[in-house]
């Protein structure tokens, strides 16, 4: 069994993800939900999720334009739960990323199987629940973080932040892409207001814009984390 591993559901139909979050959990996976495009793709970079149950007919965009987000920045699994069952449909998602496709109505035996079969192929790549940069660990299960082993006392959106760079350490992430991501596509020229985010980051890491321990800045682009 594949079961303890977190899955993510994205529909905006409450009760297909209350449908789902009982057949999940009774076979022992975690189980997570969001009902909007933002809310999901917020939930991707900050839970980690083994994999993702995607829906297209989202309220505040559509599915594909969520897997192609998520796509920029995560290989996690990505299976599409959807009442389009045009060919063209299908192949515009395969080709967007997704790894399998299940259209609605759909028999719970065989999406189980399917998602059985996804996380089985992901194997040792799933996405790790806790990182260590140097004296920095992160824990992405139970949202802390700390310091040479002290606690550090973090807003959600803060340790989402932090959680973020992690996923991609040693690597340059985009101003955009955070707030996008973060904040929601509304968001993605409020520079400033991430300015303020990284700062109280730095502050509670003891880090210095200056001589930079862990926050990097790449000027008018981003930010990159340490790798070690």
């Amino acid at each position: 069994m594949t079961g303890s591993a977190r899955i993510l559901i994205i529909d905006d139909e409450a009760p297909i993800r209350r449908f789902l979050r009982v057949a999940l959990e009774a076979e022992g996976y975690l189980v997570s939900e969001a009902g909007t495009a933002r809310e999901g793709i917020a939930a991707t970079a900050r839970e980690a999720p083994a994999l993702v149950v995607l829906d297209l007919g989202l309220p505040d965009a559509d599915g594909l334009d969520v897997l192609r987000e998520i796509r920029g920045w995560s290989p996690v699994p990505v299976l599409i739960l959807s009442v389009r069952a045009d060919e063209a449909g299908k192949v515009a998602a395969l080709d967007a990323g997704a790894q399998d496709y299940v259209v609605k109505p759909f028999g719970m035996k065989e999406f189980l199987a399917r998602l059985r079969g996804l996380l089985r192929d992901r194997g040792a790549e799933a996405a790790p629940a806790a990182l260590d940069i140097g004296p920095l660990h992160i824990d992405v299960a139970d949202h802390s973080a700390s310091l040479d082993g002290r606690p550090l006392h973090l807003t959600r959106r803060e340790f989402d932040l932090l959680w973020m760079l992690a996923s991609h350490r040693g690597r340059l992430v985009t101003q955009e892409m955070i707030l996008k991501t973060l904040w929601g596509a509304a968001h993605t020229e409020d520079s400033q207001y991430l300015r303020v985010y990284i700062r109280q980051l730095r502050q509670k890491l003891g880090d210095a814009a200056t001589s930079p321990r862990f926050i990097f800045t790449e000027p008018g682009v981003g930010y990159r984390l340490a790798e070690d």
